[in-house]
């Protein structure tokens, strides 16, 4: 096998999640694929977060809905990653002589990519997640893993106590070297919860990815078979503590929170920081239209937009209409959208080129509830159509368009 010059660290970007809890956001996309932001898909954070770390070779693993996403990655040039040597690379699941096989697990899916990390011949291998929102210098933990001596070092991040059943949680001694996971515990002994950032040494990391496999039990899983195993084989584990903001945009209720981080001042992520810049892969568009009625406040609006109504704390995507009367507040109304006369949002996600009519209603009439906390989130799908009048109640998540019989 051909081998390039070697390389310190590649990247192995694990993008081929369904997203099942993000509904109909994720019927036709991965869930790496998803706008976010008003110019970005949320894979943008993690390739730039790469880039500007200074890793030059990324293999993008792909399973479910992978056109789309496939289709904005292209040849990886938005991040200076259209690269003669290394650059970026689109990885579906391994096509054997007569059949393919799909990744059926992280751990799984590096093995069946071997073949193409070795073809870089790195020393350091890091493996990410496609769906998190955060920026992080792995230089900086790649530095921390090579001054431990670690064979794999883990990205973990303090959650409130409350919270930790949703993570994977670690568990260290006062040097932050691994004794212990737990998976999603109710109790906890720590607020330790992997981030799902892992930088292995190589020639460590392939050993187990092939004892893994042998084992036909094994669910071929980073957190549940390969870590546990490392630790049970006496390897160096350590945590690496990350202090900045991330999020898990698995859901509706994050993913809708998360856009609405960028609007709040107080919140740390700042997407055109010229040290730390997001990338993104965008059409040119003609300047937004701000009609003489309009009224913005606390609003991201992008290019290509006309706005003729009322926005409220509200991230609006590129070619979006909105028209006069609209009143649209706490939502996210993604590209190519169009919003009706008198037609009143409220904490709602408008997925792309969807058309709301005039007076139509969606979403919580209230702005809190009696406990303090938001209304849930009301979701509209892409391409669907609401017609005139109609009223869509907080929480409602509409998967086809609503066409009102003639006479109603």
């Amino acid at each position: 096998m051909s081998r390039e010059k070697k390389k310190e660290m590649i990247a192995m970007l694990l993008a081929g999640g369904q997203g099942s809890r993000l509904g109909i956001l994720t019927k036709h996309v991965a869930k790496p694929a998803i706008p976010f932001g008003g110019k970005y898909r949320i894979i943008d954070f993690t390739l730039s977060n790469c880039v500007n770390s200074g890793i030059d070779t990324v293999g993008v693993l792909t399973q479910y809905r992978p056109l789309e996403l496939n289709s904005y990655i292209g040849n990886g040039q938005p991040w200076d990653l259209d690269r003669l040597f290394g650059g970026i690379s689109i990885l579906p699941p391994y096509t054997k002589s007569k059949e393919g096989e799909w990744y059926k697990g992280t751990a799984n899916a590096i093995y069946q990519n071997i073949e193409y990390i070795e073809m870089s011949n790195p020393t350091y291998v890091l493996v990410l997640s496609g769906d998190h929102i955060y920026k992080m210098n792995y230089k900086m933990m790649l530095e921390y893993h090579i001054e431990t001596e670690a064979a794999c070092t883990i990205a973990v991040l303090n959650v409130p106590p409350e919270e930790t059943y949703r993570f994977g949680m670690i568990n260290t001694d006062e040097n932050l070297k691994i004794y212990e996971f737990e998976e999603k515990p109710l109790h906890a002994k720590s607020t330790m919860a992997s981030m799902g950032v892992y930088i292995f040494t190589w020639e460590k990391l392939k050993s187990y990815l092939i004892a893994d496999e042998a084992n036909k039990k094994s669910e071929n899983d980073f957190g549940k078979n390969i870590m546990p195993m490392m630790l049970e084989a006496g390897e160096n584990l350590y945590a690496y503590e990350y202090k900045g903001y991330w999020k898990d945009v698995g859901t509706v209720e994050s993913l809708w929170e998360s856009n609405m981080d960028l609007l709040d001042p107080d919140v740390p992520i700042e997407l055109n920081d010229p040290p730390w810049r997001i990338y993104s892969r965008n059409e040119t568009l003609p300047s937004q239209y701000i009609g003489n009625n309009a009224k913005l406040n606390n609003v991201m609006v992008s290019d290509g937009c006309s706005i003729n109504g009322e926005l409220e704390k509200s991230i609006i995507f590129p070619d979006v209409k909105i028209k006069e009367g609209a009143v649209i507040k706490n939502s996210i109304v993604m590209q190519g959208a169009t919003v009706g006369n008198n037609t009143a949002l409220n904490y709602a996600i408008i997925a792309s080129d969807t058309v709301i009519g005039d007076n139509v209603c969606i979403g919580a009439g209230a702005a809190m509830g009696p406990d303090g906390h938001h209304p849930e989130i009301t979701v509209i799908g892409p391409y669907i159509t609401i017609d005139d009048g109609v009223v869509i109640p907080a929480g409602a998540m509409i998967e086809e368009s609503i066409i009102k019989k003639e006479g109603e």
